[in-house]
């Protein structure tokens, strides 16, 4: 990705974490993947409440607004609330994680954020990528 800030949904966040090549569909599948793979620790990320880049071949993404609005702003607002993060201000992709990790994952918060979430087996089956490079 370049340097212009990506935008993403802060419950993406921990849905980066936990992605293990399985989603709605191939197409998304393998752009999550592209997005995982193209977000280095210096990349600024920019949080919305809206459509993301996450969401641009999501199933659930109906002409920029998702299907599921009201749930997963939901979602977003818990992430917010419990990272003291705030909408439309650059973070860097590195931060943003560490937010996400020290914040939500470690104290282990992330049900009382999306434990309705349809992938909520996939994240308890496995660890945080983002615990496992972690800085120092």
């Amino acid at each position: 990705m370049s340097d212009k800030p990506v935008r993403l949904r802060p419950h993406h966040g921990m849905c980066l974490a936990y992605f293990a090549g399985e989603g709605y569909s191939n197409t998304f599948t393998v752009h999550m993947q592209q997005v995982l793979d193209a977000l280095s620790p210096e990349t600024p990320v920019v949080l919305t409440t809206g459509a993301d880049t996450v969401c641009a071949v999501c199933p659930n993404n109906s002409g920029g607004v998702c299907t599921a609005q009201e749930k997963v702003m939901g979602y977003d607002k818990k992430v917010l609330d419990f990272c003291g993060l705030e909408t439309d201000t650059p973070i860097s992709f590195s931060d943003f994680t560490e937010q996400i990790q020290d914040r939500i994952l470690t104290p282990g918060r992330r049900a009382a954020i999306c434990l309705d979430c349809q992938w909520n087996d996939l994240c308890t089956s496995q660890p945080s990528r983002w615990a496992k490079n972690k800085r120092k």
